[in-house]
């Protein structure tokens, strides 16, 4: 028999077998076992008992603090479980509140006291059908009691299915956007009074869920018709009578009996466009989703709250876990579209937190837990286990503070393959598939492998220094939307949900990985972390974050990895095609304030608009014509709603540019120029409301694939290039920036790699009344395209744009 002992050699403990002839097990002991071991004796005052086995017994000791902890522990999970039920009955009476049941029922009890019967002789059919046990032990009373609280019970559910009805019916009514503004008819105005009524009760974060439309499935034919009117402008006479018939041929043969399966779906799914957006637009995509999928978010312009590292992380990290909290109990207000009572879907936030894109050989899988108390870190190429709970118990942000400064001074190296690790998840997919599976599926990889992907989120502690200050500020920027774009190409975990970046001089960022949510639920996120950390946990005069340390508190847990050559190869392969991928994207980020959308609203022009004019205008003067435009816009008026193409290049902004650069008659001019707005907003609207083009034909495609048959005319509009590819990041809490008072704190939005290899990818966010900022980004590889360049057009045809307007027919500028 072979027992088990401890021996401790000075502050050492040390292992060894004892059996019968046999004395004892000796160690050479070496500076990496010291290490070891070490580590292994603070591990075992942490567990809440310990036991030694020996020839009289078991020796067992309890420690109180650690079994208080894992009370605490418990405690914190029971809470949340029973948060979550409270929840989910909250969330399934909408818009009743569980408090009208009791209203439900006094009324039926007070109408059965006055002899009446207010069920027309439902509670005596449920009275006959009681169980016999009930009618046995019950009077004759009891059993009408109890009957009519089964029918109050009934009727009160009755009444929310109804009143949930009536709230998708309401929700479903969408010509309120198409009506100008100061014009409301008295339909909309009825419309509105009734949706206030429904929506009176204050709603969880996703109380609206059940209540929102589906997302309907267009008519094949106007599918067609705005299709072929989109690409009017683009196409020579000859190329566009080829594509009309393609497309009447689709239409006559193919096209209804694709629609017919489509629409199958829609009946079936909640949403007939999401799954299979997800699925094969980015799960399944084999090329890296470094730069080509993920997108990031950037500070503070102008200010840097602290200029200490391991502070400004702290705030950072427990900024996102105090949204996360809100998230968890559901406390955030559902989003809504500005100006309005109309919620939007939530559904994305579900995700937001604990998950990560497992690599497959042929699709990829989004992994989600339901909680974790622990982040991951990198710095200077060691990954590290951050918890961030204690006894059930937050951290406070000067105790998260204090455990990154022990991994910023942690002087130990990375293990062998360890350092550049995280370029697996910065190549491509299939090979990261391979290795994952064969050297990450067991074992200490296994483990460490799993302390990221379940992690709540991924930090990056980087040791550089990034931001706009210095002798060349608009270099800077770029340089620093780059770092966080791709980085050093190793020094992120793109499969991550998202990783926070922050950087030696106390800047921040955000890389966040695309399948499972877009760009304006991680704003919301970012805004609240950023507005959080400066306004309200705030530093101190030294640039420390506020609150007390526990000194007790264990170390973060360094990660162990066994990295065999074969793997060390596969990371060098996968660097070398994330760095030649890093390299070739230029980027350009600059802030444009000479005038924002106060003056565009003056001249009551939509400040989308606008600026999707000045980018049409920018791409023919830098390129010498017009492109296939793409303009993200969202359908989350629908429920599980993502995105939906505005094809942005329209006939009508074609005739206004050329008109502007063949110097026509200002008055000629601006016709064009507003009739192209209106235009734009109306391609916005019909994208918004389900009746845009792309993710019908998308749709339509896939279908094709799975009944195996081919259709020329949707293989040639899904091969089109989207030479010019924008998106709008929106600011929608305004309310937790203090601009008036604090107007440095501006945030610099975020942006995109670019879709095509020979266009552009354009990102802005519309900041305040005077400022619009803008992140353009292309190729190195494209002779053609220059991102300073294509910034220094969009400048031009802000300023061109703005003149134009301003001036009153008689040529002078309006005051």
């Amino acid at each position: 028999e072979h027992l088990l002992r401890f021996r401790k050699l000075g502050n050492l403990e040390t292992s060894g077998f004892a059996a019968p002839g046999y004395t004892g097990l000796l160690f050479t002991l070496t500076e990496q076992s010291v290490a070891v071991f070490a580590a292994m004796a603070e591990a075992h005052q942490a567990v809440a008992f310990q036991f030694t086995i020996t020839p009289d017994g078991i020796d067992l000791q309890l420690s109180r603090q650690a079994l208080s902890q894992i009370y605490r522990s418990g405690l914190r999970c029971w809470k949340k479980r029973l948060s979550r039920m409270k929840n989910r009955v909250l969330k399934g009476v909408y818009p009743a509140s569980p408090s009208s049941w009791l209203f439900v029922v006094i009324v039926i009890l007070a109408t059965m006291y006055t002899q009446s019967d207010p069920s027309m002789g439902l509670i005596a059919k449920i009275q006959e059908h009681l169980p016999l046990s009930l009618s046995l032990t019950l009077s004759a009373q009891g059993q009408t009691m109890v009957s009519a609280l089964l029918f109050s019970t009934l009727l009160w559910l009755s009444l929310i299915l109804a009143l949930r009805f009536c709230l998708k019916v309401l929700l479903s009514y969408h010509r309120w956007m198409f009506e100008q503004h100061g014009r409301i008819s008295t339909i909309t105005k009825v419309w509105v009074s009734l949706v206030r009524l429904l929506s009176s009760r204050t709603p969880l974060l996703y109380s609206y869920q059940t209540s929102l439309p589906h997302l309907p499935v267009p008519a094949i034919r106007e599918t067609l018709e705005r299709f072929l009117e989109s690409v009017r402008p683009l196409q020579s006479p000859a190329d566009f009578e080829r594509v009309t018939r393609l497309a009447a041929d689709f239409e006559r043969t193919l096209g209804n009996r694709l629609q017919r399966y489509l629409k199958l779906k829609a009946l079936w799914a909640t949403n007939y466009v999401s799954d299979w957006w997800e699925e094969y637009v980015y799960l399944r995509g084999r090329s890296p989703i470094m730069v080509n999928s993920n997108y990031y978010g950037m500070d503070f312009l102008y200010v840097t709250p602290t200029a200490n590292q391991a502070a400004r992380a702290g705030n950072t990290i427990t900024a996102l876990l105090l949204y996360r909290r809100k998230v968890n109990r559901e406390e955030l207000k559902p989003s809504r579209i500005p100006g309005t009572v109309i919620p939007l879907c939530a559904a994305q936030c579900e995700r937001m937190f604990n998950t990560t894109r497992a690599p497959g050989e042929e699709t990829d899988v989004l992994q989600h837990w339901q909680d974790s108390e622990f982040v991951a870190v990198y710095h200077r190429g060691r990954y590290y286990r951050l918890w961030v709970y204690r006894a059930g118990r937050l951290l406070s942000p000067r105790e998260i503070q204090y455990q990154i400064q022990r991994i910023l001074d942690d002087p130990s190296p990375p293990q062998p393959g360890e350092e550049k690790l995280g370029a697996l998840t910065a190549g491509n997919r299939t090979p990261w598939a391979h290795v994952r599976k064969q050297y990450f599926s067991s074992g200490v990889n296994k483990r460490s492998l799993d302390c990221i992907e379940k992690a709540a989120f991924f930090v990056s502690l980087d040791e550089q220094e990034e931001g706009m200050k210095g002798d060349d500020p608009a270099g800077n920027l770029d340089r620093y939307a780059k770092a966080v774009l791709h980085g050093k190409c190793y020094n992120r975990w793109f499969d991550k949900s998202f990783s926070v970046v922050v950087f030696k001089n106390g800047k921040t960022g955000l890389n966040a990985e695309h399948s499972w949510a877009d760009a304006p639920t991680v704003a919301h996120l970012w805004e609240f972390t950023l507005a959080t950390d400066a306004f309200q946990l705030g530093y101190d005069i030294d640039g420390n974050c506020r609150g007390e340390v526990e000194h007790s508190l264990p170390p973060p847990q360094r990660l162990s990895w066994d990295i065999p050559p074969e793997v060390q190869a596969q990371v060098s392969e996968s660097l070398a095609v994330a760095q030649a991928l890093a390299d070739d994207v230029d980027c350009h980020v600059f802030p444009f304030t000479e005038f924002g959308k106060g003056r565009m609203k003056k001249l009551k022009i939509s400040p989308d608009a606008f600026i999707q004019l000045a980018l049409q205008l920018a791409y023919y003067r830098d390129r010498g014509g017009f492109c296939l435009t793409y303009e993200a816009s969202m359908t989350r008026l629908f429920r599980e709603g993502r995105t939906e193409t505005v094809r942005s290049c329209s006939s009508e902004s074609c005739a206004f540019v050329l008109a502007l650069e063949e110097r026509k008659g200002r008055e000629e001019c601006c016709r064009l120029f507003r009739k192209a707005a209106e235009k734009h907003q109306n391609l916005y609207r019909l994208a918004m409301t389900g009746s845009g083009i792309d993710r019908h034909l998308f749709c339509l495609y896939v279908v094709s694939k799975y009944l195996g048959v081919d259709s020329p005319f949707l293989k040639e509009v899904l091969s089109e290039p989207w030479r010019l590819s924008t998106s709008q990041t929106p600011v929608q809490q305004m309310e937790l920036f203090d601009l008036v008072n604090h107007p440095e704190f501006i945030s610099l939005g975020g942006g995109f790699g670019p879709v095509a290899d020979d266009g552009y990818g354009v990102s802005y966010i519309i900041v305040g009344e005077n400022m619009v900022n803008f992140h353009v980004s292309c190729k190195h590889s494209c002779k053609e395209t220059k991102s300073r360049r294509f910034g220094s057009e969009i400048s031009r045809a802000l300023r061109d744009l703005m003149t134009l307007l301003s001036m009153d027919s008689s040529g002078k500028k309006k005051l």
